[in-house]
């Protein structure tokens, strides 16, 4: 699917507040209603759009420290590989994980209640991951920066030429 500048605006918009009205982000984006659903829809349908969230402050709800942690496995097979994967995806405390180059082999974002309950995660579930042989763990002290929206913004517009004067 090719995304000209009102499927980039579009997509802009829903990321900034998702709970408009299609007036609104058909005004927003500078379409009428009607092709502005229907691109909406074909987003939706393209996989473009993969659903639609609520942001939660996650210290509101007791989520009161954010670690990244480092692990290396004992072995890369596709087996083991498919384990840990699988079991990192079960564990709702870990809510991001990225394979990695470099000295880690997955980098992992956990959000818990406290120290004391990381230490009980981190002996419950992070040293029972298939293969895991080395961890490495960083507390966050400050977030800087926590971005859920993609940059995702409009071509810039290509320069008007000039028409070409043609002197006698």
């Amino acid at each position: 699917m090719e995304l000209d500048r009102y499927s980039l605006a579009i997509l802009s918009e829903l990321q900034r507040d998702a709970r408009q009205t299609v007036q609104q982000l058909s005004s927003a984006v500078g379409l009428s209603p009607t092709p502005c659903w229907k691109r909406v829809k074909e987003l939706e349908a393209a996989g473009v759009i993969t659903g639609y969230t609520a942001l939660v402050d996650r210290e509101k709800v007791g989520l009161n420290l954010r670690v990244v942690v480092e692990t290396n496995l004992s072995e890369h097979s596709e087996e083991l590989v498919r384990r840990f994967e699988r079991a990192v995806a079960a564990s709702p405390q870990i809510v991001h994980c990225v394979s990695t180059t470099g000295q880690a082999d997955y980098i992992m974002t956990v959000l818990i209640n406290d120290i004391q309950a990381y230490e009980r995660f981190l002996h419950d579930t992070i040293f029972r991951l298939p293969g895991v042989t080395h961890v490495r763990s960083s507390i966050v002290l400050k977030e800087i920066k926590q971005e859920s929206r993609l940059p995702v913004s409009a071509p810039a517009a290509e320069p008007k030429r000039r028409a070409r004067v043609r002197r006698p």
